[in-house]
């Protein structure tokens, strides 16, 4: 009598479900996804009646507008004047340092933002600051990112430095070595107030 053949038995497959799903979650949970790099913006709320919206109406002294064109070339209009700053391709830095001269406005010039006075609490009490003034940034729809990119780090860098020389000159230390407290008074002093147009055609249709 011959003998029959062995039957294989076959893989129990009924675990493989749970096996892939807690893969799934491991991978999930221990992988980590770069982030975009972007530029903060704190938008305002916007005016609830007619007669806000006229309040905020900007005058001229206390706007800085800066435009970079499709070939990536800088305007520049405040206080100073307006036109091109070539010398912003080999030096980014002279943004920085015209945006300071804009928002201190030290020597209390009438072509530059208005000094109010401003209570900035604590052991400072009432200052006069360049509460109103704003800088405009405006690109073209070809505008190239870094140059963009650049404008943006030099306005940035300009409060930045600003903060940092009046929390040295009140308080002995760099901004970032002060309280909460103190840097949201310091803050009142040099409000970082960059608003950014919607981009336009400045170097023709594309």
């Amino acid at each position: 009598m011959a003998k029959g053949k062995k039957k294989v038995p076959g893989l129990n497959t009924s675990s493989t479900a749970d096996i892939s799903f807690m893969l799934l979650i491991f991978f999930l949970v221990t992988t980590s996804m770069d982030t975009d790099m972007g530029l903060s913006r704190r938008l305002p709320q916007p005016p609830e009646d007619e007669e806000v919206k006229q309040e905020m109406k900007i005058k001229d002294r206390n706007l800085m507008e800066v435009r970079i064109n499709s070939a990536g070339e800088l305007y520049i209009k405040d206080g100073r004047g307006a036109g091109l700053c070539p010398e912003f391709n080999d030096n980014p830095e002279v943004l920085r340092d015209r945006a300071k001269e804009f928002i201190k406005n030290e020597i209390g010039s009438p072509l530059l933002p208005e000094l109010l006075p401003t209570d900035i609490g604590g052991d400072i009490g009432v200052k006069y600051v360049t509460a109103d003034h704003v800088i405009s940034v405006q690109t073209d729809r070809g505008t190239p990112y870094e140059k963009y990119f650049a404008v943006q780090n030099e306005l940035v860098a300009a409060y930045n430095e600003l903060r940092d020389e009046i929390s040295k000159q009140l308080y002995h230390r760099a901004f970032l070595d002060l309280d909460a407290e103190h840097r949201d008074m310091i803050r009142k002093i040099y409000p970082q107030k960059i608003s950014e147009a919607e981009p336009k055609n400045y170097g023709g249709d594309k």
